[in-house]
C-alpha cells in the first residue's frame, strides 16, 4: 500500500467514525419522560377521535384539536375541560396553532359537500375572526389551498400555511399578511432543497425561521420568511408533527418511520435543540402498528411553560402528556 493511500484512509476513517458515533448518539438517547396517568378527563358524552394536533395558551391551558364532535376542546392545566366547540364544522381537523393575542388558528385539509380546504382563525371563545381559502375548492391558488396542514404566525402577523396533503399536490407554503392578503408562495412536489412531499406541520424558531416537517421525505426543512431554503435536518426521524418553544426546544412526532419508510429510525417524539440540531432525548411510541404503511400513534405535539408534552395520537385516538420523570 502506498504512502499517500495509507494518508487518505487515516484522514477518512476518523471523519467515519464521527458520523457512525453520531448516528448512534442521535439512536440511542434515554427517555427522561414518564406519562401523566389520569390526564386529562373527557366528560360523559364526549369521546376521542383521532387527535391530530394540540397547543398551549399563555394561561397554561391545553388545546386540542380532534377527529370527532366537538372538535376543538381547552383543558385545564389540571386536565379538567373547560371549554368545547367546533361541531360539525370541519371535514378533516388537522393543523393548530396559538397566536401571541390567545386566537386560534386551525386548518382543514380535506373538501367534502361545501366544506373543508380552508385555515380559520378563531378567538379563544369560538368566534370566528378570519378565514383563508375557498370552502371546498381543492386548487394551489393565492387564494385556495390544496390540502391545508398547518399554520403558523410570525410576531409582526403575517401567516404561513403549510400546503399540499393531497395525492399529487405540490407541496407549498404559502405566506398572507396579518389581514389576510397572499403575499407569495413557495414549493414544488420533490426531493431536491426547497422541494416538498407533504409538508405535514410547520413551526417557528426565535430567530424567525420557519421549519417544514416535510414528512414523506423523511427530513425538516427550515427557511427564512422569504422562502430561502436555509438547511434540511434528517436526525428527527419522520416528521409529522413539529413544534418549538420560546427557548428553541424543538419537539418532533414521528408516526411513520419503520424499516421501509426510514430506515434506522422508530417511531415516536425526539426532543432537540432548534438552535443546533442536537437530538436530546426520545419517547418511544410503544402502541402495536396496525399496519406497516400506515401512520401509528403520534402525530400532534406541543409542550407547556413547565416543559410538560402533550402528544395527539391518531390512530391509538387518544392525548397523553408527559411530564420529567423526576417530578
Amino acid at each position: 500500500m502506498s504512502h499517500a493511500l495509507q494518508m487518505k484512509i487515516r484522514r477518512v476513517v476518523p471523519a467515519v467514525a464521527v458520523m457512525v458515533v453520531f448516528a448512534m448518539a442521535v439512536h440511542a438517547q434515554d427517555n427522561p419522560y414518564r406519562i401523566a396517568e389520569g390526564w386529562p378527563q373527557l366528560p360523559a358524552g364526549i369521546m376521542w377521535g383521532a387527535v391530530i394536533s394540540a397547543d398551549a395558551d399563555a394561561q397554561g391551558n391545553i388545546w386540542v384539536f380532534h377527529r370527532s364532535d366537538p372538535t376543538i376542546l381547552q383543558f385545564a392545566p389540571s386536565g379538567k375541560l373547560l371549554k368545547s366547540y367546533g361541531k360539525g364544522m370541519f371535514v378533516q381537523p388537522h393543523g393548530m396553532t396559538i397566536d401571541r393575542e390567545g386566537n386560534i388558528w386551525l386548518t382543514d385539509a380535506q373538501a367534502k359537500d361545501g366544506k373543508g380546504m380552508q385555515v380559520f382563525k378563531f378567538s379563544p371563545d369560538g368566534k370566528v375572526l378570519m378565514t383563508l381559502g375557498k370552502a371546498g375548492v381543492a386548487a394551489e391558488g393565492p387564494d385556495t389551498f390544496n390540502g391545508p396542514t398547518d399554520v403558523v404566525v410570525a410576531p409582526n402577523g403575517d401567516i404561513f400555511v403549510s400546503d399540499g396533503h393531497v395525492a399529487n399536490s405540490n407541496g407549498r407554503i404559502v405566506k398572507f399578511s396579518k389581514d389576510g392578503k397572499f403575499i407569495k408562495a413557495w414549493g414544488k412536489r420533490g426531493s431536491g432543497p426547497g422541494e416538498m412531499d407533504t409538508p405535514h406541520s410547520i413551526a417557528m424558531d426565535s430567530r424567525g425561521r420557519l421549519f417544514v416537517a416535510d414528512r414523506a421525505n423523511s427530513r425538516i426543512q427550515i427557511f427564512d420568511q422569504d422562502g430561502r431554503f436555509l438547511d434540511q435536518w434528517k436526525q428527527f426521524g419522520r416528521p409529522s408533527g413539529v413544534f418549538i418553544d420560546k427557548n428553541d426546544v424543538i419537539y418532533v412526532a414521528d408516526s411513520q418511520s419503520n424499516a421501509m419508510l426510514n430506515p434506522g429510525f422508530k417511531r415516536g417524539l425526539r426532543v432537540g435543540s432548534a438552535k443546533d440540531g442536537k437530538v436530546t432525548a426520545f419517547i418511544p411510541f410503544v402502541e402495536p402498528e396496525p399496519d406497516k404503511n400506515n401512520n401509528a400513534g403520534m402525530e400532534g405535539v406541543t409542550a407547556d411553560a413547565m416543559g410538560n408534552i402533550y402528544v395527539g395520537e391518531t390512530t391509538t385516538q387518544t392525548l397523553k402528556k408527559y411530564v420529567k420523570s423526576g417530578r
